[in-house]
């Protein structure tokens, strides 16, 4: 038996300042299954960019900070709330649907 409790993993992650996305309708990519995620970003009223990972491999929040950390490095967006519903995709697989949605926003990933 694991000692990790069952059940989803919440994570939060926060980051100042960046690139403002603006005002938008909120964009939804991915589907939540087997080895996939969802990805939702929304408009915030704030200046930081904020991450909640809903996760179901629990006990990788390392692994979540490290994408989480290089996906703000690349896109540096504030005004930004995003939700993660994960069902055990790999990091490849979060950052390609972090990309899609950020394409999917009106000004897309232009720095």
């Amino acid at each position: 038996m694991s000692d990790i409790p069952a059940g989803l993993e919440t994570l939060d992650f926060s980051y100042a300042g960046g690139r403002a996305a603006g005002a938008f309708a909120p964009v939804l990519v991915g589907v939540v299954g087997s080895g996939n995620l969802e990805v939702m970003l929304e408009s915030a009223p704030n200046d930081d960019c904020s991450v909640r990972v809903q996760t179901s491999a629990r006990g990788f929040a390392p692994i979540w900070q490290a994408v989480m950390d290089d996906f703000h490095t690349r896109h540096g967006l504030a005004g930004l709330r995003v939700s993660i519903n994960d069902m055990g995709a790999t990091p490849a697989v979060v950052s390609l649907r972090l990309d899609q949605a950020v394409a999917e926003l009106p000004n897309g990933a232009q720095p």
